[in-house]
């Protein structure tokens, strides 16, 4: 029987040989596992090379109503460009409590922080040019009622009126006169600066008919406070002049008691 060739053992240098490769493996998936994330994670900015002008550029307009706690105070923000303008109407639609007050107080502010305007009053309107581009602070406080709500509805937002940028302004004059000189009777402007204009119209128009709508709608909730402030006063009115008849007819019936008497005895009051 042939005896059993035996295997030489392993050098070192194959073990380490070995280990190297495995920490080699085991770093190079350490850095995929915690590097991809970094590299494939959501965008902050997803629009890199768009400034805020492009952004934020475009007319805009906002109508709801909001509900005051008493003594509170409500602020919004709405972003504006330099030669805007920036238009506010309010309304105080309803309120209600005890020895309420349908005066509401309202400012305006620029971004830097500095007043533009500020209306004390149960309804109104606020239009300036913006004189910087960024978010002006509008705040409505109700601090003439301590112990009452009220309903205020709002309609804010920002128009252009042929205000354009510097370079871009120039650029259109430049082509305009380029227009002008090849030729006169351009139909196309014709048509344009008509529609642009007529836009314009209806863009006033639907101000003032959002106006008078908050118009209306104040004097509706004012007249149905009234209705049931007149309907629960009459009710309180009646039952105290019942009540008070039915007490003078007892106390009047308690004048004259009447008792049984005799032959000798004279009734009296």
């Amino acid at each position: 029987m042939l005896p059993r060739r035996l295997q030489p053992a392993p050098s070192t240098e194959r073990r380490v040989s070995i280990s190297s490769d495995m920490l080699l493996k085991v770093s190079v998936f350490l850095v995929l596992v915690f590097w991809g994330p970094v590299l494939g994670g959501p965008l902050t900015d997803p629009h890199p090379n768009l400034t805020d002008q492009e952004l934020f550029w475009g007319t805009e307009q906002y109508d709801f109503s909001v509900v005051l706690r008493a003594a509170g105070m409500e602020c919004f923000w709405h972003f504006a460009h330099l030669g805007e303008t920036f238009y506010l109407n309010f309304m105080v639609q309803w309120v209600t409590g005890v020895g309420h007050d349908r005066h509401l107080s309202v400012t305006v502010n620029t971004p830097g922080g500095l007043l533009v305007s500020t209306v004390d009053d149960a309804k109104g309107q606020i239009n300036f040019e913006a004189k910087e581009t960024g978010f002006y602070q509008m705040c409505f406080s109700n601090f003439h009622n301590r112990f009452g709500t009220m309903q205020v509805f709002l309609s804010f937002g920002v128009y252009y009126d042929g205000f354009q940028e510097p370079a871009k302004s120039r650029e259109e004059a430049k082509k305009k006169k380029e227009e002008v000189s090849k030729d006169l009777n351009n139909t196309l402007s014709i048509i344009q600066d008509a529609s642009h204009r007529l836009e314009k119209y209806v863009f006033h128009m639907f101000r003032y008919y959002s106006f008078g709508r908050m118009r209306k709608s104040a004097d509706y909730f004012l007249l149905q406070s009234n209705s049931q402030y007149i309907t629960w006063w009459s009710t309180a009115l009646s039952l105290l002049v019942v009540t008070s008849g039915y007490l003078q007819l007892l106390f009047l019936k308690r004048l004259f008691i009447t008792k049984s008497c005799g032959e000798e005895e004279k009734p009296r009051c």
